[in-house]
Protein backbone atom coordinates (compact mmCIF):
# COMPACT_ATOMS: atom_id res chain seq x y z
CA UNK A 1 0.00 0.00 0.00
CA UNK A 2 1.54 3.64 -0.65
CA UNK A 3 1.55 6.17 1.83
CA UNK A 4 0.06 9.04 2.12
CA UNK A 5 2.22 11.88 0.59
CA UNK A 6 2.77 14.12 3.13
CA UNK A 7 1.34 17.45 3.36
CA UNK A 8 3.42 20.54 2.34
CA UNK A 9 3.66 23.50 3.96
CA UNK A 10 1.05 25.34 2.92
CA UNK A 11 -1.60 22.78 2.83
CA UNK A 12 -0.97 22.60 6.63
CA UNK A 13 -1.23 26.21 6.79
CA UNK A 14 -4.46 26.06 5.26
CA UNK A 15 -5.85 23.12 7.08
CA UNK A 16 -5.08 25.09 10.55
CA UNK A 17 -6.81 28.30 9.37
CA UNK A 18 -9.64 26.57 8.13
CA UNK A 19 -9.63 24.42 11.92
CA UNK A 20 -9.20 27.65 14.04
CA UNK A 21 -12.32 29.21 11.82
CA UNK A 22 -14.84 26.26 12.53
CA UNK A 23 -13.73 26.04 16.07
CA UNK A 24 -14.36 30.10 16.74
CA UNK A 25 -17.93 29.91 15.09
CA UNK A 26 -18.31 26.29 17.01
CA UNK A 27 -19.19 24.14 13.89
CA UNK A 28 -18.33 21.03 16.25
CA UNK A 29 -16.43 17.50 14.35
CA UNK A 30 -15.56 17.53 10.68
CA UNK A 31 -17.28 15.11 8.72
CA UNK A 32 -16.07 15.58 5.08
CA UNK A 33 -14.14 17.52 2.90
CA UNK A 34 -15.00 17.66 -0.64
CA UNK A 35 -13.51 20.03 -3.81
CA UNK A 36 -15.90 22.28 -5.49
CA UNK A 37 -16.54 24.50 -7.84
CA UNK A 38 -16.64 27.92 -5.83
CA UNK A 39 -17.37 31.36 -6.80
CA UNK A 40 -17.36 35.09 -5.30
CA UNK A 41 -19.39 37.69 -5.63
CA UNK A 42 -17.77 40.01 -8.08
CA UNK A 43 -19.17 43.59 -7.56
CA UNK A 44 -23.13 45.15 -6.98
CA UNK A 45 -23.79 43.86 -10.81
CA UNK A 46 -24.75 39.81 -9.41
CA UNK A 47 -21.89 38.67 -11.99
CA UNK A 48 -19.46 36.15 -10.15
CA UNK A 49 -16.13 35.45 -10.89
CA UNK A 50 -15.12 31.84 -11.08
CA UNK A 51 -12.50 30.48 -9.09
CA UNK A 52 -11.63 26.93 -10.46
CA UNK A 53 -13.69 23.83 -10.76
CA UNK A 54 -12.26 20.88 -8.74
CA UNK A 55 -13.59 17.80 -9.82
CA UNK A 56 -12.06 15.33 -7.01
CA UNK A 57 -13.56 14.40 -3.89
CA UNK A 58 -12.14 14.02 -0.71
CA UNK A 59 -13.76 12.65 2.32
CA UNK A 60 -11.68 12.68 5.56
CA UNK A 61 -8.70 13.74 4.10
CA UNK A 62 -7.76 15.73 0.97
CA UNK A 63 -7.56 15.46 -2.89
CA UNK A 64 -4.80 15.45 -5.39
CA UNK A 65 -6.64 18.73 -6.83
CA UNK A 66 -5.66 20.33 -3.44
CA UNK A 67 -2.07 18.53 -3.28
CA UNK A 68 -1.80 20.75 -6.58
CA UNK A 69 -2.46 23.78 -4.85
CA UNK A 70 -5.77 24.47 -6.05
CA UNK A 71 -7.35 27.25 -4.28
CA UNK A 72 -11.04 26.04 -3.16
CA UNK A 73 -11.89 23.36 -0.66
CA UNK A 74 -15.62 22.12 0.65
CA UNK A 75 -15.26 21.21 4.61
CA UNK A 76 -18.77 20.37 6.30
CA UNK A 77 -19.07 20.13 9.82
CA UNK A 78 -22.10 18.82 12.49
CA UNK A 79 -23.12 22.56 12.83
CA UNK A 80 -22.10 24.83 9.51
CA UNK A 81 -19.68 24.37 7.24
CA UNK A 82 -16.32 26.52 5.77
CA UNK A 83 -15.44 26.80 1.98
CA UNK A 84 -12.16 28.42 1.30
CA UNK A 85 -11.86 30.54 -1.68
CA UNK A 86 -8.60 32.15 -2.69
CA UNK A 87 -7.01 31.84 0.30
CA UNK A 88 -10.18 33.45 1.82
CA UNK A 89 -12.16 31.03 4.64
CA UNK A 90 -15.62 31.32 4.62
CA UNK A 91 -17.82 30.33 7.27
CA UNK A 92 -21.49 29.20 7.49
CA UNK A 93 -23.93 28.08 10.26
CA UNK A 94 -26.33 25.55 8.80
CA UNK A 95 -28.48 27.43 11.73
CA UNK A 96 -28.60 30.85 10.58
CA UNK A 97 -27.94 30.89 6.77
CA UNK A 98 -29.49 31.56 3.43
CA UNK A 99 -29.39 28.84 0.65
CA UNK A 100 -30.81 30.18 -3.11
CA UNK A 101 -30.22 27.22 -5.11
CA UNK A 102 -30.62 28.03 -8.90
CA UNK A 103 -30.45 25.07 -11.85
CA UNK A 104 -29.78 26.17 -14.98
CA UNK A 105 -29.71 23.74 -18.44
CA UNK A 106 -27.99 24.59 -21.50
CA UNK A 107 -29.93 24.88 -24.27
CA UNK A 108 -28.58 22.09 -26.00
CA UNK A 109 -29.48 19.96 -23.01
CA UNK A 110 -32.80 21.02 -22.47
CA UNK A 111 -34.37 17.69 -21.80
CA UNK A 112 -31.01 15.55 -20.59
CA UNK A 113 -29.33 15.01 -16.85
CA UNK A 114 -26.79 18.00 -17.83
CA UNK A 115 -28.26 20.61 -15.48
CA UNK A 116 -25.71 22.75 -13.11
CA UNK A 117 -27.02 23.59 -9.61
CA UNK A 118 -25.56 26.93 -8.19
CA UNK A 119 -26.05 27.01 -4.42
CA UNK A 120 -25.57 30.50 -3.54
CA UNK A 121 -25.07 31.10 1.07
CA UNK A 122 -24.79 33.26 3.14
CA UNK A 123 -21.63 33.12 5.95
CA UNK A 124 -21.59 34.26 8.66
CA UNK A 125 -20.55 37.53 8.32
CA UNK A 126 -23.26 37.95 5.54
CA UNK A 127 -21.04 37.84 3.05
CA UNK A 128 -22.47 35.65 -0.44
CA UNK A 129 -20.34 32.59 -1.09
CA UNK A 130 -21.31 30.28 -4.42
CA UNK A 131 -20.80 26.76 -4.75
CA UNK A 132 -22.05 25.00 -8.15
CA UNK A 133 -21.74 21.26 -9.36
CA UNK A 134 -23.03 19.38 -12.31
CA UNK A 135 -24.15 15.09 -12.04
CA UNK A 136 -21.12 13.34 -13.00
CA UNK A 137 -18.71 16.10 -11.64
CA UNK A 138 -17.02 15.31 -8.67
CA UNK A 139 -19.54 14.48 -6.28
CA UNK A 140 -21.37 17.51 -5.77
CA UNK A 141 -24.99 15.60 -5.13
CA UNK A 142 -23.15 14.72 -1.89
CA UNK A 143 -22.80 17.54 -0.56
CA UNK A 144 -26.13 19.30 -1.72
CA UNK A 145 -27.71 16.66 -0.69
CA UNK A 146 -26.22 17.16 2.86
CA UNK A 147 -26.24 21.24 2.83
CA UNK A 148 -30.12 20.65 2.49
CA UNK A 149 -30.25 17.88 5.19
CA UNK A 150 -28.42 19.92 7.47
CA UNK A 151 -30.09 23.30 7.09
CA UNK A 152 -33.50 21.47 7.36
CA UNK A 153 -31.96 19.71 10.44
CA UNK A 154 -31.19 22.85 11.87
CA UNK A 155 -34.15 25.18 11.15
CA UNK A 156 -37.19 23.42 10.86
CA UNK A 157 -37.99 22.68 14.50
CA UNK A 158 -37.48 26.52 15.65
CA UNK A 159 -39.60 27.46 12.54
CA UNK A 160 -42.10 24.93 13.82
CA UNK A 161 -42.08 26.22 17.36
CA UNK A 162 -42.25 29.70 16.13
CA UNK A 163 -45.37 28.97 14.43
CA UNK A 164 -47.10 26.87 17.48
CA UNK A 165 -46.80 30.15 19.41
CA UNK A 166 -48.19 32.16 17.29
CA UNK A 167 -45.75 33.80 15.39
CA UNK A 168 -44.86 34.63 11.75
CA UNK A 169 -42.21 33.70 9.79
CA UNK A 170 -40.77 34.46 6.40
CA UNK A 171 -39.23 33.00 2.91
CA UNK A 172 -38.62 36.29 1.66
CA UNK A 173 -41.34 38.07 0.06
CA UNK A 174 -43.96 34.78 1.50
CA UNK A 175 -44.79 34.74 4.93
CA UNK A 176 -46.78 31.64 6.90
CA UNK A 177 -48.19 31.39 9.95
CA UNK A 178 -50.37 28.56 11.70
CA UNK A 179 -53.78 29.99 9.98
CA UNK A 180 -52.81 31.94 6.87
CA UNK A 181 -50.12 31.76 4.46
CA UNK A 182 -49.55 35.36 2.38
CA UNK A 183 -46.99 37.79 0.29
CA UNK A 184 -47.42 41.35 0.58
CA UNK A 185 -50.54 42.67 1.98
CA UNK A 186 -52.35 39.46 0.21
CA UNK A 187 -53.15 36.36 2.49
CA UNK A 188 -55.59 33.72 2.34
CA UNK A 189 -56.32 31.36 5.12
CA UNK A 190 -55.20 27.64 5.34
CA UNK A 191 -58.63 26.69 4.76
CA UNK A 192 -59.04 28.16 1.32
CA UNK A 193 -55.66 26.67 0.10
CA UNK A 194 -56.21 23.52 -1.54
CA UNK A 195 -52.93 22.72 -3.52
CA UNK A 196 -49.44 24.76 -3.27
CA UNK A 197 -47.68 23.76 -6.65
CA UNK A 198 -44.67 22.29 -5.63
CA UNK A 199 -41.11 23.34 -7.70
CA UNK A 200 -43.40 25.82 -9.99
CA UNK A 201 -41.69 29.11 -10.95
CA UNK A 202 -43.07 31.17 -9.34
CA UNK A 203 -44.89 29.97 -6.61
CA UNK A 204 -48.74 28.97 -7.35
CA UNK A 205 -51.45 28.05 -4.61
CA UNK A 206 -54.69 26.23 -6.16
CA UNK A 207 -58.12 27.96 -4.18
CA UNK A 208 -61.50 26.90 -4.89
CA UNK A 209 -60.40 25.28 -8.44
CA UNK A 210 -58.42 28.23 -9.23
CA UNK A 211 -54.14 29.00 -9.66
CA UNK A 212 -53.07 32.28 -7.98
CA UNK A 213 -49.43 33.31 -8.00
CA UNK A 214 -47.99 33.56 -5.07
CA UNK A 215 -44.88 35.70 -4.41
CA UNK A 216 -41.51 35.29 -6.14
CA UNK A 217 -39.54 33.09 -7.99
CA UNK A 218 -39.00 29.75 -6.07
CA UNK A 219 -34.95 30.38 -6.70
CA UNK A 220 -35.48 33.73 -4.95
CA UNK A 221 -36.86 31.98 -1.68
CA UNK A 222 -34.78 31.52 1.16
CA UNK A 223 -34.23 27.79 1.65
CA UNK A 224 -37.00 26.73 -0.27
CA UNK A 225 -36.41 23.33 1.07
CA UNK A 226 -36.95 24.26 4.43
CA UNK A 227 -40.24 26.03 3.38
CA UNK A 228 -41.86 23.01 2.01
CA UNK A 229 -40.67 21.00 5.01
CA UNK A 230 -43.07 23.71 7.00
CA UNK A 231 -45.90 23.75 4.37
CA UNK A 232 -45.94 19.65 4.18
CA UNK A 233 -45.81 19.79 8.08
CA UNK A 234 -49.10 22.45 8.18
CA UNK A 235 -50.51 19.88 5.51
CA UNK A 236 -49.89 16.91 8.06
CA UNK A 237 -51.12 18.39 10.87
CA UNK A 238 -54.61 19.08 8.79
CA UNK A 239 -54.45 22.86 8.00
CA UNK A 240 -54.85 22.84 5.12
CA UNK A 241 -56.88 19.86 2.56
CA UNK A 242 -54.51 17.61 0.38
CA UNK A 243 -55.12 17.66 -3.66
Amino acid sequence: MTPPTPRTRGEELLLARISAAAGRAHLGRRLATYAAAAYRPHGRNGLFRAIRYLPALVRYGRSDAARAGAGARLDLYERGMTVAVKGRIHVVRYDTTAVFPRRTRPPHDASGPGATRTYTLIDVDRKRIVLQGRPGHGDAEAWEREIRRAVTHAQLPPALAALDSGERIDFGDIWLTSERIGSGETSMPWSQVRRIGRGEEPVVITIDGKRHRLGPMVSNIPNPFVFWAVVERLRADGRTDRP
